[in-house]
């Protein structure tokens, strides 16, 4: 058999493996795990990991026992396996001279196949991304400049998590430090006379964001918009929440505020990418109740009879016509009838949607059939996750688990199972809170991928959450297309993106307490024999 020169030294320079990282975590134990600390003076990132070589691959990998973003280099077809090494593996690994028998001897070891077949191809990535809330705004302001530009890089940079998406409220959210809107006085002010200029909560995010895209240079940042709710004076309880909906006499009024709202931000540097219909409006209908943050309730047929004859119009006759607009924005339990509820009042109604808009929060009651069947009525729509947070439910802890492993890996599980039936996007909830989870004006305190002391300002946390979505956000741009991953039992979970540069980002997730030794057989390129440590996720990158 012949042996090229040059692959043979290749393989000599990466038998061992090579464990490099840009700027490695700064980690800070936890009694739940670990967080990365970032300063003025210092923050973690991580340089493309892409090989140049076909035989080569490159994983990237984070675990409980306190890896982030650490990169193994390796080559297919080699003659032995590769050992990913944990963080207390590598203080080891200066210890004792024969790691790799000292690895197999130390755990119990279970084993998986995973093929990947680049030909079987399914639908594209459009982008990942998080939210730009009044509490994000307010606490970024507290934060001394250089800590800002590390949050804007860690998200947003390509050596960050490479985010492309982000979401924006329209007017106030809860995440804000009081409920508002635009055009709240005068009252009953159908032609929306004080809506003229950009209010300065608004024009503060305008500034940062501009900031943002000056520091991260974002590859095509697309905003995406969603309003929680209309002017009290709009609707039928005149008030910001409750059992309340838009009055039938402002249908016309408040898709007028959508398009005023589109011409404000793009007057200030902001051009949005979409819109939706409106924040969750199952809340002001069925959840009074229990939520008492601002919300405005819809039926479906009425929110039908609004976009169809309202803001449908109104937005594709005016200069914003090739606007993305997202329907629902709400809990994946009322997917597909939603949209079978509107076809039923304004069968045109769909036709004004690109896309449609989900929220997580209760996705481990309701399974993801419900996606499936909706795909398989309107294939051809976007689909995207448009909030996403922990620390909502009544049995979790309102607010943030400094290091919580067990949080990160709740968000890598609910990544691949919506990757995995069909997804084209995610975007999460706030891009930092406080050490409470705030603020927020009604305590509806939430845990975050970053999160800052607000009695230390100088220094930013990235959590386990961070890092687990961005094993998706930076090595799956957009453009990719998710292509077949099969495994050949349950010791992993995976899925895989065939990227539009031609290479291939698998994503593998070892939920297990054992080592798991997984054989990756891809279509084009052979096999390689990986084993990885316990409770950890990787991404495995490779030509």
């Amino acid at each position: 058999m012949e042996i090229h020169f040059k692959e043979f030294l290749i393989f000599l320079t990466f038998l061992v493996g090579i464990n490099a990282v840009t700027t490695p975590c700064n980690l800070r134990e936890t009694p739940e795990g670990g967080v990365c600390v970032c300063n003025s003076e210092y923050c973690d990132y991580l340089d493309d990991p892409t090989p140049e070589s076909d035989v080569q691959y490159a994983l990237v990998s984070s675990s409980r026992a306190g890896l982030r973003f650490s990169t193994t280099t390796s080559l297919f077809n080699r003659f032995s396996k590769q050992y990913v090494l944990d963080y207390d593996q590598l203080v080891e690994r200066q210890q004792i001279d024969n790691i790799t028998a000292h690895m197999s001897e130390r755990a119990t070891t279970r084993t998986v196949n995973l093929n990947i077949d680049r030909e079987k191809q399914y639908r594209k990535i459009v982008g990942f991304g998080g939210s730009f809330t009044g509490a994000v705004s307010y606490l970024l302001e507290k934060l001394p400049q250089a800590v800002q530009d590390h949050l804007y890089k860690s998200y947003y940079g390509d050596d960050g998590l490479a985010f492309n998406l982000m979401r924006m409220s329209i007017g106030g959210c809860d995440f804000d430090l009081a409920p508002w809107a635009y055009n709240e006085e005068p009252a009953n002010d159908a032609n929306l006379s004080n809506f003229t200029k950009i209010d300065p909560r608004d024009q503060t995010k305008a500034e940062q964001i501009k900031r943002l895209m000056a520091v991260a240079n974002p590859k095509n940042l697309r905003i995406k918009g969603a309003a929680w709710s209309a002017p009290p004076w709009m609707k039928t309880n005149n008030r910001w929440t409750g059992f309340g909906r838009l009055k039938k006499e402002y249908y016309q009024t408040w898709a007028d505020y959508h398009l005023k709202w589109l011409e404000i931000m793009e007057e200030n540097g902001l051009p949005i990418w979409a819109i939706s219909t409106g924040n969750e409006p199952m809340n002001g209908l069925l959840f009074m109740y229990f939520v008492r943050f601002m919300s405005m309730g819809w039926h479906p047929l009425s929110q039908a009879a609004w976009l169809s004859d309202h803001l449908g119009p109104t937005i594709r006759n005016s200069k914003y016509k090739d606007l993305v607009i997202f329907g629902n924005d709400d809990q994946r339990y009322t997917f597909p009838t939603w949209f079978k509820l509107m076809k039923l009042s304004r069968r045109d109604s769909l036709n004004y949607l690109d896309g449609f808009a989900v929220h997580w929060y209760w996705d481990e009651i309701f399974k993801p059939t419900f996606i499936d069947n909706t795909l398989a009525l309107y294939p051809e729509k976007i689909l995207i996750m448009t909030e996403s947070c922990i620390g909502d439910k009544p049995w979790q802890k309102a607010g943030p688990v400094l290091g919580s492993w067990y949080r990160g890996e709740k968000m890598a599980r609910a990544f691949l199972q919506n990757l995995q039936h069909g997804y084209n996007g995610w975007i999460d909830w706030n891009l930092i809170l406080d050490e409470n989870g705030g603020p927020n004006y009604v305590d509806n305190t939430v845990d975050a991928p970053v999160i800052v002391d607000t009695a230390n300002p100088s220094e930013i946390l990235k959590q386990p959450i961070f890092y687990a979505m961005g094993h998706f956000s930076k090595f799956i741009p957009e453009g990719s297309v998710r292509i077949d991953a099969v495994r050949s039992n349950v010791n992993i979970d995976s899925v895989a993106y065939l990227r539009p540069d031609g290479s291939v980002a698998a994503v593998l997730f070892n939920s297990g307490n054992a080592q798991v030794e997984i054989n990756v057989i891809d279509s084009v390129r052979g096999s390689a024999i990986i084993v990885l440590p316990p409770r950890s996720i990787h991404t495995m990158i490779y030509h």
